[in-house]
Parts: structure tokens; C-alpha cells; sequence
């Protein structure tokens, strides 16, 4: 069946584009500001004590925290998100020429002027679940491009 207004919709509403890649195309300064909130990341650092102010040595302030997060199931993905999308606001903000790019699906990632992507929010995961690779390592093997 072939209904017009339909086609134009699904056009509009793609099932395999997430909406907030539109968001982005609409407004990525507004987009980049919301992925660096990383609420409960920078809560549990600033209980330790370790005030992140997106610098790579922040980065490394992080790898030092006793990891209590593993502790609980259901904060363990939320810390470990957040340290992918504090990783990629540091690469950001002190990489000249990387910025952040959105995957069709919606995944964030940070591609550097190389040409390299880096899927942060895995790296972050990773990091969280095993401390492994440290997420100061991360941000200097991009840095070195």
C-alpha cells in the first residue's frame, strides 16, 4: 500500500538512526556539554576527594580510586559510561582537532584528526569492570596521534 504522508514520516523518523543524532546535527556544542555532565562519576571522585577538571592529569587522578562502584551491579555501568564520556571530553577539550561524532546507532565516540575513532564509552566500561587499560593510558596513546 502506498500512502505518501507515511513515506515522508519514515523518512523523518528512520528506525535505524537514533534520535539523538539529530539532536547533535541540531546542536553539538549543546550535545558535547551534556556528555560532559558525567554526574555520578565526578560525585564518586569528588568523595574521593579528586576534583575533575577535564585535564589529562585528572585522567590519572581517576586510575587511583579504589573502585568501590564494582562493588554494586547496578552502579558499575552507569561509572563505567560516565568515564568513557569523561574520557572523551578530555581528548575533546585538549586534543586539538578531535571531536566528538555519533554513530548512526547513537553511540558516542571521539574521532581524532587522524582519522582514528575511539569508542570512549567501551574504554570507559573496561576501565570500571577492571581497571584495565587505565584511562590516562587512553587519553595518551590519542594524544599522541
Amino acid at each position: 500500500m502506498n500512502i505518501p504522508f507515511l513515506d515522508n514520516w519514515r523518512k523523518k523518523h528512520d528506525a535505524g538512526r537514533s534520535p539523538l543524532v539529530s539532536a547533535f546535527d541540531r546542536d553539538p556544542e549543546g550535545a558535547a556539554e551534556l556528555l560532559a555532565e558525567c554526574e555520578l562519576l565526578r560525585a564518586r571522585a569528588q568523595e574521593a576527594g579528586v576534583r575533575l577538571d577535564d585535564s589529562p592529569r585528572s585522567l590519572a587522578a581517576l586510575d587511583q580510586l579504589t573502585p568501590r562502584w564494582r562493588d554494586d551491579s547496578e552502579e558499575l555501568p552507569w561509572v563505567g559510561n560516565d568515564a568513557g564520556l569523561y574520557l572523551g571530553t578530555v581528548l575533546v577539550r585538549t586534543v586539538p582537532g578531535a571531536g566528538w561524532h555519533l554513530r548512526p546507532d547513537g553511540q558516542p565516540v571521539v574521532l581524532l584528526p587522524s582519522g582514528r575513532e575511539i569508542n570512549v564509552v567501551e574504554a570507559g566500561l573496561d576501565w570500571a569492570v577492571t581497571g584495565s587499560p587505565e584511562l590516562s593510558q587512553i587519553y595518551a596513546e590519542a594524544a599522541e596521534f
